[in-house]
């Protein structure tokens, strides 16, 4: 009886909780996962379609008699780099995001998974946790591999040099380096409400589909209302509001205030997602 009980306390004290499901094991399955190297390769491929678009077409130019920032794309291979954020920030920055934290506890249950992952016994917080972390990685790392390839293939094409402004006035490299870190944390930031909003739904539903585009759908009826000027000051309280924020980045005088409400707004609404994620996911009844 004794030694039953002894086995039983060796066993339990054997046990850890946190050495389940291994954030570095759960990254080397997502890194396998054929739509993360497809993913990866629409980023990495994205910057040179638009230097042979620019090739091809020639340098910007404005047709209003201003100038914008897609107007000093050939200027050097940092307007370069900030023109690749300038086209991708609105949408196609958010499916990399949703695809990487909506597909990934959904996928498990799909592949009928999910189940056997948690009779490891992997404990569902940390079940939770693992998928979180990676997948917010993976988003964050999409978010680098643009610009840092944009930025290496217009440095090649058009030459190292200061980050020229609109305004006619320009940025030297090292603040252009630092504006440009700058923008990428602030746009990885502003998009953790569509990576809650993709990872609670994949806590929802065994449809990895579902997940992911629920969450770009959502996201793009947020763009979509923030266009609706008849609703006056309450488009501050979309997320999609803030999501341009990050172009007082660069400018002449690096200006907080838009940044800083739109980073405290997306903040805000990402941990109540992630908290209504592992609230209902605990007590989900998991069948698949």
């Amino acid at each position: 009886m004794s030694g039953t009980l002894t086995d039983r306390a060796e066993v339990a004290d054997g046990y850890r909780a946190g050495r389940t499901l291994p954030i570095r094991v759960e990254l080397v399955r997502q890194l396998k996962r054929r739509r993360t190297l497809v993913m990866g390769g629409i980023l990495f491929a994205l910057p040179f379609v638009l230097l042979i678009a620019f090739q091809v077409g020639g340098a910007p130019d404005s047709r209003n008699g201003g100038t914008g920032l897609m107007d000093t794309a050939t200027l050097s291979g940092a307007n370069f780099a900030a023109v690749n954020l300038f086209a991708s920030a609105g949408f196609l920055l958010v499916v990399p995001v949703a695809l990487f934290c909506g597909d990934t506890v959904a996928s498990e249950a799909s592949w009928s998974s999910l189940r056997y992952l948690l009779a490891a016994p992997v404990p569902r917080a940390r079940l939770l946790w693992s998928k979180l972390v990676v997948g917010l990685s993976l988003s964050l790392a999409a978010m680098i591999l643009l610009p840092v390839t944009a930025l290496a293939v217009g440095t090649a094409a058009y030459g190292w040099g200061p980050l020229e402004l609109p305004t006619g006035s320009s940025l030297d490299p090292a603040t252009a380096a630092q504006r440009l870190v700058i923008t990428v944390a602030y746009i990885f930031v502003s998009q953790l409400v569509t990576a809650a909003l993709a990872f609670w739904l994949s806590t929802r539903t065994d449809a990895p589909l579902g997940a992911v585009g629920g969450a770009v759908g959502l996201t793009i009826i947020g763009n979509v209302l923030d266009e609706v000027t008849a609703l006056g000051d309450w488009r501050e309280f979309l997320p999609s509001h803030w999501q341009y924020a990050w172009l007082d980045a660069v400018r002449p005088q690096l200006d907080w205030t838009d940044m800083i409400q739109g980073t405290s707004l997306s903040i805000t609404y990402a941990l109540v997602l992630f908290a209504l994620a592992f609230r209902g996911f605990a007590r989900k009844d998991v069948v698949s």
